[in-house]
């Protein structure tokens, strides 16, 4: 049976050329009633962007406009849990854009309820991951709402093609957006993406202009810089003993990590969808965090919590990469990264130095490290027998002698 045509849509809205195109198209090929939300996540431009956004949403004839702050909300509820793990994607990718679409997703799902919606919109095009980031959001939140793709369904196929629809619909179109961007670019509180166009070829080196956030670290400071980082179970907390909400201190890392050339990677994925792409990204809060973060999990953490911790991470970032953040598998994996943060509390410094993130200092009240255990001078044998280690190597070692046995015994048959 045929569906009845959406009455009216919340549409991810960025006040871009794209969106405000999605925005007239939405109203024209369904005749419906459009709904935008537009969410502060710490794009570079801010307040400014939001704000011109709003504007053109008005000046489209747009009755309900959400513009929110979901900066805080964003760090806390979704940034920290994922560092908690040690996240990374194919051993190098900090996840920067794939956490940051279920947020904007579930907000999305509430304001439809909010305002009687019947579906959503997003604008992410076919080849990417982002559609299944929305997507898989909205199915597991409201699998009652329709979901309009229009990448998917129309029949824009080029730039050329928007440009004289927009045209054709009185859409402004500033400057910048009527020439051809030489790439793509996402961006939020933890990260920068640039792909496509200019950075398409993988053997061919980024330019310097790509980077946004980041000086190079041939320009970083001749003097390294360091840092403190406080944590309490498993999140930071300060930096340098100043107390930060989650979004501000991420700022200030981004700040401390980028003004020291750190925080660049380079990089081809594989896509969910199948494709390999290249992407430059800037994480430099991130990345100092991460290296960090590990540091102070070696001195509270178990061995063997920890090496279950690195077992579970492919499979945990590879949930988020693919757009499961709200599927149960990932939530069975949080409670237990979260159980094991619950002890992950002290200070580590840090030194920050022409891209290089140096670990210089660990303390915790909640440290296993026992320098009495460890020391190389002699030590009571109550703390540590040496004599303890030969029945630990020969119990270790019995699987290995039966095998050479065995080989032994049928070596000559």
């Amino acid at each position: 049976m045929k569906k009845a045509a959406p009455k009216k849509v919340v549409l991810a809205y960025s006040g871009g050329l794209d969106t405000s195109i999605i925005l007239r198209w939405l109203r024209e090929t369904y005749n419906c009633e459009v709904v935008t939300f537009t969410a502060d996540i710490g794009q570079e431009a801010g307040g400014e962007s939001l704000a011109e956004a709003k504007k053109k949403a008005e000046s489209l004839g747009v009755k309900e406009i959400f513009v929110e702050d979901l900066r805080e909300e964003f760090v806390r509820d979704y940034v920290f849990p994922m560092f908690r793990a040690n996240t990374l994607y194919e051993g190098v990718y900090l996840l920067g854009t794939a956490i940051a679409r279920p947020l904007t997703a579930k907000r999305q799902v509430e304001i439809a309820r909010q305002t009687g919606a019947d579906a959503l919109c997003h604008g992410a095009t076919g080849k990417g991951n982002d559609q299944l980031r929305f997507e898989l959001t909205y199915a597991a939140l409201a699998p009652e709402l329709e979901v309009i793709a229009p990448w998917r369904i129309w029949d824009l196929g080029s730039r050329e093609q928007l440009l004289r629809f927009a045209e054709s619909h009185q859409i402004p179109i500033s400057k910048d957006q009527r020439g051809e961007a030489p790439f793509s670019l996402d961006e939020n509180l933890l990260h920068s993406s640039s792909e496509g166009k200019l950075l398409e070829d993988p053997s061919v080196e980024c330019p310097e202009h790509v980077y946004r956030r980041t000086c190079s670290p041939e320009e970083a400071p001749d003097t390294p810089v360091y840092v403190d980082i406080e944590f309490k179970h498993g999140d930071p907390v300060a930096i340098d003993g100043v107390a930060l909400s989650p979004a501000k201190l991420l700022e200030r890392l981004n700040a401390l990590g980028g003004s020291n050339g750190i925080g660049r990677v380079d990089l081809v994925e594989g896509r969910f969808v199948g494709m390999k792409s290249r992407g430059v990204y800037e994480t430099p809060g991130g990345t100092v965090l991460l290296a960090a973060r590990r540091a102070i999990e070696s001195i509270t953490l178990d061995r063997e919590a920890i090496h279950l911790k690195d077992l579970w991470m492919p499979k945990y970032a590879q949930l988020i990469y693919n757009g499961f953040w709200f599927a149960p598998e990932r939530e069975m994996l949080q409670a237990a990264i979260d159980k094991a943060a619950e002890c992950v509390e002290g200070s580590v410094r840090v030194k920050l130095y022409k891209g290089s993130i140096h670990i210089v200092g660990r303390t915790s009240d909640m440290s296993l490290y026992s320098q009495e255990h460890v020391t190389f001078e002699e030590s009571d044998t109550s703390v540590y027998d040496h004599q303890d280690a030969q029945g630990f190597i020969r119990l270790n070692s019995l699987r290995l002698r039966l095998l050479a046995q065995r080989r032994q015994k049928h070596s000559g048959k």
